[in-house]
């Protein structure tokens, strides 16, 4: 199935799962005043927001590249992974700070047990969406799918916690509703700033991990014809890199040869799965060039 695909069935599922347990979850939480299942169904209005931006996102950047998008459309992931992002940090700050007021203030909740149903259909539901979500994502590089089955994750075990906060007011514990709103709200802003630094990273051409890196020195080394390298760069385009690298060969080569070296290099480059395009210039390295900065092959 095509990743992009993928994460459009993925964001389909989770704005019609997360509008479902919005609904439950801020009618039982307002008729029993609990603040955590009020922080919970905030959580599920961030999560139709964040299965939203998947979807949208997802749509933009399957688009193929064009004139005025030479390299694809594949960074709106990360544009939107960042809007996701954004918006649980902000909605974590506003749980942060009601659930705080709720235990200064020692707020109480009505106990009832449609409390506990609602927090097992919600573990029912996320858990699915989660399993589901992570064997979408399982042979797809996609930040997007990460964050949703992140997020879904996430849920199973936030929605635990308030369902021992609903048990715990059966014996008249109810400091323990606004703690767990606290902690909710802490891991949201927590997951968001994670999701958010990793959108940024892309976003400003971070360059490729070290162990990549490596794996296309290890290609290098397989052409003894190459002599040395230099100027190795990365640049981010959506989920893979653009790779450029210059290659110096035997001087007395005929332009023919290097070239065909380089092809077969660039070919062989784009075969890596993290691989967009690679781009390969030649040169002759002669007995006093004296200007190769980075390393030598053999």
């Amino acid at each position: 199935m095509d990743r992009y695909i993928k994460t459009k069935l993925a964001g389909i599922l989770g704005i019609l799962g997360n509008i479902f347990l919005l609904i439950i979850k801020a009618i039982i939480g307002v008729i029993t005043s609990s603040q955590a299942m009020i922080a919970d169904a905030a959580n599920s209005a961030g999560d139709i927001f964040a299965s939203l931006m998947t979807f949208i996102g997802s749509k933009i950047a399957s688009e193929p590249k064009d004139d005025t998008h030479n390299l694809g459309h594949g960074k709106a992931e990360y544009i939107f992974s960042m809007f996701i992002s954004i918006s649980m940090m902000a909605i974590a700050l506003k749980l942060l700070y009601d659930s705080i007021i709720s235990l200064i203030n020692k707020d109480t909740f009505e106990f009832s047990w449609m409390l506990v149903v609602v927090c097992i259909i919600t573990i029912v539901t996320k858990l699915g969406l989660y399993l589901y979500t992570a064997k979408l994502s399982k042979s797809s590089n996609n930040l997007l799918l990460e964050a949703n089955k992140k997020d879904h994750r996430n849920d199973c075990i936030i929605t635990t916690f308030t369902l021992i906060s609903v048990l715990l007011s059966l014996i008249n514990i109810y400091w323990f509703d606004s703690i767990v709103g606290i902690g909710i709200s802490i891991w949201i802003f927590y997951t968001g700033l994670k999701i958010f630094i990793e959108s940024f990273n892309v976003l400003m051409d971070k360059s490729l991990n070290e162990d990549d890196k490596e794996k296309i020195l290890e290609v290098l080394k397989k052409y003894p014809e190459i002599k040395k390298y230099n100027h190795l760069n990365t640049t981010p385009v959506g989920y893979k890199y653009l790779v450029s690298i210059t290659i110096f060969v035997d001087g007395n080569l005929s332009t023919f040869e290097s070239h065909e070296i380089a092809d077969n290099l660039e070919n062989d480059l784009d075969n890596l799965d993290f691989v967009y395009l690679a781009i390969i210039h030649v040169n002759p390295l002669e007995s006093t060039d004296s200007k190769i900065e980075d390393s030598t092959l053999n």
